[in-house]
C-alpha cells in the first residue's frame, strides 16, 4: 500500500500530465477555492455512460493527445 506523501505525489504528477503544470496548479487552486464535495462531484461531473463507454471515450481522447 503507498503512503500519503506517495499518493500525492502520483496525483500531482496525473494532474500534471492531463493537464499540464499550469493548469493543474489552477485546478488545485480552484478546489481549495471553493466549498468543493467530490462525491457530489463524481456524481455530476462524469457523464452518465457505461463504464465499457466512458473507458472507451477516455482512450480515444488519450489517442487524440498522444499525436499532437
Amino acid at each position: 500500500m503507498k503512503t500519503e506523501a506517495e499518493i500525492r505525489v502520483a496525483g500531482m504528477n496525473a494532474l500534471i500530465g492531463a493537464l499540464g503544470l499550469v493548469e493543474a496548479e489552477r485546478f488545485l487552486m480552484a478546489v481549495s477555492r471553493e466549498r468543493f464535495d467530490y462525491t457530489e462531484w463524481r456524481r455530476q461531473g462524469l457523464p452518465d455512460l457505461p463504464l465499457e463507454e466512458l473507458a472507451r471515450l477516455a482512450n480515444l481522447e488519450a489517442e487524440k493527445n498522444s499525436t499532437q
